[in-house]
């Protein structure tokens, strides 16, 4: 019972240990393009149908993404609600 608590302990307190890390470039790794953008997928690739990006620098595209998250997070919420307040359906949070 001790060996197990002990156990338990030491397990739990290297979970918040500092973790030594080799040193990278942040340019290196956070840099992309439209070329290396996350999310491009074969076989289509980066899909920008208006352009948007062709001459955008990094910030502006990392300013995209962004937006575009939070419109997509506002849409999901948005969706919910109206399923939310439909009236057939007796459940209503307010």
């Amino acid at each position: 019972m001790k060996f197990a608590l002990t156990t338990a302990l030491v397990g739990s307190a290297a979970a918040f240990a500092p973790v030594q890390q080799g040193r990278i470039s942040s340019t290196s790794v956070n840099a992309f393009t439209v070329d290396n953008i996350p999310g491009a997928l074969p076989p289509v690739g980066f899909f920008d149908p208006l352009g948007f990006a062709e001459n955008a620098d990094e910030l502006t595209l990392k300013k995209y993404r962004e937006a575009e998250l939070q419109h997509g997070r506002v849409a999901m919420l948005a969706a919910i609600g109206m399923l939310v307040t439909e009236e057939p359906i007796e459940f209503h949070p307010l």
